[in-house]
């Protein structure tokens, strides 16, 4: 009887701490873009709520794409609003996505996941940032591009 409780709680405390919330993420969120095209004209939104703390945080950009993009980079330009501050600032992120050799630097098999850092901010309790993202390829429609999505962690 003592093993199985014993073999019960070791479960118990290992999925507890596997399902555990990662205390620093303050906003993870992302878009979907068609497949056929994201357009240079559509932009992409992104509000986050108030933020609870006081602190420093990284911004990062996700990206997922398939096998039909056609580039071995993405070009995008990037503008972030503080609120109530009434802030912005404007990036240009430059994500390369393959190595030299061809190979991808992302993550997966037919949909592949990227993160690029964009910055380190400071936030007050009660700022709310609010994103805009477009690309700046000279193509006017990509194919390929599947999700475009931003995450600010407290540092």
């Amino acid at each position: 009887m003592r093993h199985w409780l014993t073999a019960f709680l070791i479960t118990f405390i290992l999925a507890a701490g596997l399902t555990a919330c990662d205390e620093s993420l303050a906003y993870s969120h992302y878009e979907h873009t068609q497949l056929a095209g994201w357009e240079k004209s559509d932009t992409l939104f992104f509000d986050t709520p108030r933020m609870k703390n006081d602190g420093r945080y990284r911004v990062e950009l996700g990206l997922r794409t398939t096998g039909d993009f056609p580039f071995t980079s993405l070009s995008l330009n990037i503008e972030q609003h503080i609120l109530p501050a009434n802030t912005t600032k404007n990036y240009k992120v430059t994500c390369r996505l393959m190595e030299d050799n061809g190979l991808t630097r992302g993550q997966g098999v037919s949909i592949y996941q990227f993160a690029f850092p964009i910055a380190d901010i400071d936030l007050q309790e009660g700022d709310s940032v609010q994103f805009r993202i477009r690309h700046d390829m000279k193509r006017e429609i990509l194919p390929g591009i599947a999700d475009i999505g931003i995450k600010i962690s407290r540092k």
